[in-house]
This record gives structure tokens, sequence and C-alpha cells, in this order.
């Protein structure tokens, strides 16, 4: 199995490179109900923490987690840093707090609950928890890494027809209908590298 400072490290330039590669596309997403600005904002928080790689190399795994929380708060711009910041500072202090033999799934689902409160918001949005929770209910199942990708994937699609309750895009209304949350597949494109990842590597 790989050391916790090796599935950091491939972790973080997995997630990386998959934000790179679709930063044009998350950005053509908000353009349609934000600010056009979510790849980029997403890119420089990836690139944020890959520049903390050398200091996060000498934590724990859940202390990790929780330092990149931290860095992408202070680096990604808009709802989302927070957002994601929340949901990975919980994760690694619930991880932190449990022994290793703790179901995942539950330490998630802490994480994604304290995201909804932070972002005062519930499934049906139009927002990242729209992927979310979907997530969890395939962690619960114990899915394959590549269900849970693949339900991240049409968990995103399916914001299109949703008409946004929080954020910029609420203020467009029934305008917001039709168009993909780039929240909801920034988060899908992310769990798939992590799925992918993981799947290569797990017994590494």
């Amino acid at each position: 199995m790989q050391s916790d400072q090796a599935l950091i490290a491939g972790l973080i330039e997995a997630c990386r490179e998959a934000i790179a590669q679709n930063a044009e596309h998350l950005c053509e997403l908000d353009s349609a109900i934000g600010d056009g600005d979510h790849g980029t904002n997403m890119r420089r928080g990836c690139d944020a923490v890959c520049a903390e790689r050398q200091n996060l190399s000498g934590l724990s795994f859940p202390e990790a987690v929780e330092k990149i929380g931290i860095t992408l708060v202070m680096n990604i711009g808009g709802a989302a840093g927070p957002l994601y910041g929340t949901l990975l500072m919980e994760i690694g202090r619930e991880l932190r707090d449990r022994d290793k033999t703790s179901d995942f799934a539950t330490a998630f689902e802490r994480a994604v609950d304290a995201v909804a409160r932070r972002g005062r918001s519930r499934s049906g949005d139009k927002t990242l928890l729209d992927v979310l929770y979907p997530i969890h209910a395939e962690l619960t199942r114990r899915a394959a890494l590549a269900d849970i990708a693949e339900r991240a994937r049409l968990s995103a699609d399916r914001t299109a027809p949703m008409r946004a309750m929080r954020g910029r895009a609420a203020y467009l209304g029934d305008r917001s209908i039709g168009h993909v949350d780039p929240g909801a597949s920034s988060c899908a494109l992310l769990t798939a590298a992590i799925c992918r990842y993981l799947g290569e590597h797990r017994a590494a």
C-alpha cells in the first residue's frame, strides 16, 4: 500500500491535472450563470495546494486533508473556496478523531452536512451538494470506484434542469434553468480524478 505521503502527492497531482485540463470548460459553464471565473479560481486553488506539497508531506493523511482545505479557502475565490475548504477541513477533522478502521462514509456525510450549513443550502438548490450527497449514497453502499465517478458525473448533469436557489445564479431565477452548475461540474471532475487515481494505485 502507498504511504500517506505518496497517496497525498498523487491525489494532489491528479486533481490539479483534472482542473487544469477543464478550467476553460468550467469558466464557460460559469459564464452562463455566474461570474465566468470558476475554472480560473479552481485552478488557482489547486496550484496553491501543489505549492504546499513539501509541507503536506510531513503530515498524516487527516492532517494533510485538513490543511488542504484551509489552503483552498485562502486561494479559491467566490463561494467555492469556503465550500470546498469546509468539506476537506471537516473530513480531515473527522478522520483525525477516529481510528483507522472507522467508516469513511460517516466522516464524509458529516463533512457534507457541514458544507450544507456553511452554504445554507440543500440538495436540489443547484450546487455542488447535488453531487456530494449522491457520492455519499454510493459510499454508503460501498460502490465500486467507477460507479462513484459515474454517479458524480450524472448528478452534475442533472443540475441543468434545476433552478438555482443559492449564489449569484439564484438572481437569474428561471434563466438559470438549462445550465449545468459549474460547482457541481468541478466536483464531479475531481471525484472522477480521485477515483481513477485510487483505482490505479490502491494496491501500489
